[in-house]
Order: C-alpha cells, then sequence, then structure tokens
C-alpha cells in the first residue's frame, strides 16, 4: 500500500501550479490597480464627509468655520497618521497611515492656508490633492498628467 506522494508526482504537481500561476498573473493585475483606485474614492469621500461634519459641528457651536488642519502629521514622512485631525479636532474615526506606494496617502506639504496630499494609485502613478482650509475644499490637482486619474478618484 502507498502512503506517499513519489518525487516524480511532487515535481509534476509543482510545474502544473507553475504553469497556472504564470497564465493567471497577468489577468489578473488589472484588478489590483482597480481595487487601488476603489480604495482611493472610499478615501476621499470619507475625507470630504469628514470635513462637512466638522464644519457642522462648528456651526452648532456657533463657529461658520471649515477645520483649520486635517491632521498633525509630518510632510514626506511614512507611518504618519493622516486624516485624525488633532487634540481637539477629530477627523476620521480611523486614521489612514502614510507610505509612498501604491494604495496609500502621503503628506506632501506643511499645515497652512493650503495643505497638499499625494495618493498614490500605483509607486510611480499618483494623484495630488488640495485641501484649502477656508473653503473647506478638498479636491485634486488638476493637470494634463493627471486628469483620467483625478477624475477616477472624485466620481
Amino acid at each position: 500500500m502507498k502512503s506517499a506522494f513519489t518525487m516524480i508526482e511532487l515535481v509534476f504537481i509543482i510545474v502544473v501550479l507553475g504553469i497556472l500561476s504564470a497564465v493567471a498573473f497577468p489577468k489578473m493585475a488589472p484588478f489590483l490597480e482597480d481595487a487601488k483606485i476603489a480604495r482611493g474614492q472610499s478615501n476621499v469621500s470619507a475625507i470630504r464627509s469628514a470635513i462637512a461634519n466638522e464644519r457642522a459641528k462648528n456651526m452648532l457651536n456657533g463657529t461658520v468655520a471649515y477645520p483649520q488642519i486635517l491632521d498633525d502629521a509630518a510632510q514626506d514622512t511614512e507611518n504618519e497618521s493622516l486624516f485624525d485631525g488633532n487634540a481637539t479636532v477629530n477627523m476620521l474615526q480611523y486614521p489612514l497611515y502614510s507610505k509612498a506606494t501604491g494604495g496609500n496617502w502621503m503628506k506632501k506639504s506643511a499645515n497652512g492656508a493650503n495643505t497638499t496630499y499625494r495618493y498614490y494609485i500605483s509607486n510611480a502613478r499618483f494623484v495630488d490633492f488640495n485641501y484649502t482650509r477656508a473653503t473647506g475644499i478638498f479636491d485634486c490637482l488638476h493637470n494634463a498628467a493627471n486628469d483620467n486619474d483625478c477624475a477616477l478618484l472624485t466620481k
């Protein structure tokens, strides 16, 4: 009675799995990018909702103002918590952590009248977003290089 696989059977299985993965991976790669775009759309919607909620809270307290800052993160620094407000303001309940890779955000300028954030679709493909604290607008910076990606992320 046979109780184990032979070496030839194991090699054959490994070869078959290798062929299947070589065929399947190129077909799945576009879905990975679509998932990162969907994640970005969700993040943009959540950030915009948080800004509107914070303004509504301010209005109930008698102040008609948008949040002055969205976070206390340092610019161009990984593993900083983004969009979490500060000690007095809560933006997103669960912050996003900065990382300069696909599907992640990075703060690109210090807090000021305008603060720039970058969303990476892939390591080489990204869209910059600007938060204007006077108007509460969080929108991508439109240019010829990223207009299609900007439209995808903000629809």
